[in-house]
């Protein structure tokens, strides 16, 4: 079986966002549920607490996004 770039859904203490999804994704989102919780021996999370985990990794691996990050701190630092 393929590695899912996901790990474990942490649960921690959420702030409310309320989104509406294309059906489509949400049925991708359920389908990554079932797959995940598989791969991980357990039964698949609700759909919608991928969201949160799948935003933090693309955030966190957009070089764009952490260069301009820097960029405007060391501009606000100037």
């Amino acid at each position: 079986m393929s590695k899912l770039k996901l790990g474990p859904i942490a649960d921690e203490k959420p702030i409310k966002v309320q989104v509406e999804l294309p059906a489509a994704l949400h049925q991708d989102l359920s389908d990554y549920a079932d797959l995940l919780g598989r791969e991980q021996g357990l039964p698949a999370v609700e759909p919608a607490r991928l969201i949160v985990p799948m935003l933090q990794r693309f955030i966190a691996t957009d070089r764009g996004f952490s260069k301009a990050r820097r960029t405007k701190t060391q501009n606000a630092s100037d």
